[in-house]
């Protein structure tokens, strides 16, 4: 049976908000939680971006779902000494259990202590240094460290879970599926990206967990849902690496004011009220090879879109109308 969650959006939506759309997530049948780990949103008109491990600890003591980070990245703004410590207290504490997604992420929220930001292949390199390690701090043992990016001198972690965190690596294209597929528990898409999917698995990821991200816009009017789509989410429609190196979100607002319009934005993001184009949006996921896609709702009616999930969505889902692994 496939499996559906709900994302988080730490950049849309305030603490308190985030622990009650857990809870709504729970009460409408989702099977678990993705959280994003933003310094900046993406544009100011978003408005949030809070620190995620607090929040995800108020959401442990209030849903027995499993939550992942969706995505951390431990190579920049916060050394992975630290970031293992917190992913093992969350692991510690989470009643449905805690996964460590990781990427390389974008300069958007690594720039901000006047770093160089480096290349796509460095961050790579670094970030496979920084998995090995926090694994290394995960056996409890007392670890000392010189590497070429990352120095550590008599640390150890104290307070684990029973279990060591599993890491679950986002890659966008063949060199970091690869990557994923030799130091990562998992893969995460934004998108249904079966190339990447097969290169994970051809790496070393063959029987792995692959999740998947998708932003939708539930409203009653399909229109004015896809205006605001496009007016609060046109970030996922910029090509290339452009969300990686742009440092500021007013630079995100510069270039998507003037690049990305509303028909591009509704090409990848379902709108409206029609639970077909919802499930035409998670179908390609599975087929692609995903386990479990997590959906993030665009704008504040949370409500509406959880009520929706819940008597037009998954319903079908678990009736085996998802394709692929659905079928």
């Amino acid at each position: 049976m496939p499996r559906i969650g709900y994302f988080l959006s730490t950049e849309q939506h305030p603490p308190r908000e985030l622990v009650r759309q857990a809870r709504m997530a729970h009460e409408a049948g989702f099977d678990g939680l993705w959280i994003s780990d933003h310094f900046h949103p993406w544009l100011d008109r978003q408005g949030q971006a809070s620190f995620v491990w607090p929040v995800i600890g108020a959401i442990g003591e209030t849903v027995p779902l499993p939550v992942t980070t969706a995505v951390t990245c431990p190579i920049r703004r916060i050394h992975p000494a630290i970031v293992a410590q917190a992913a093992a207290t969350a692991g510690a504490l989470l009643p449905g259990g805690f996964a460590l997604g990781v990427g390389t992420g974008e300069a958007l929220n690594e720039h901000i202590f006047g770093d160089p930001w480096p290349s796509a292949p460095e961050r790579l390199e670094m970030l496979e240094e920084a998995v090995g390690l926090m694994r290394e701090l995960w056996t409890g043992r007392l670890v000392s460290h010189r590497g070429t990016h990352y120095t550590v001198d008599g640390a150890r972690i104290y307070t684990l879970p029973e279990e060591p965190p599993r890491v679950l690596m986002s890659a966008f294209g063949p060199k970091a599926a690869d990557t994923a597929g030799r130091i990562a528990d998992g893969l995460i898409i934004m998108g249904p990206a079966a190339d990447t999917v097969r290169e994970f698995r051809a790496s070393g990821g063959e029987g792995r967990p692959v999740q998947g991200g998708l932003h939708v816009c539930w409203g009653p009017d399909a229109a004015q849902a896809r205006a605001l789509a496009r007016r609060q989410w046109p970030n996922d429609a910029l090509p290339g690496e452009t969300s990686q190196i742009l440092p500021l979100p007013r630079h995100f607002r510069q270039v998507t004011d003037e690049l990305i319009t509303e028909e591009r934005v509704a090409a990848q993001v379902p709108c409206g009220p029609d639970p077909e184009a919802h499930l035409a949006a998670i179908r390609p996921y599975y087929e692609a090879g995903a386990d479990e896609v997590y959906v993030s709702q665009i704008g504040p009616d949370q409500d509406g879109f959880f009520d929706f999930y819940a008597n037009e969505v998954i319903p079908r889902l678990r009736a085996g109308d998802a394709g692929g692994a659905g079928e």
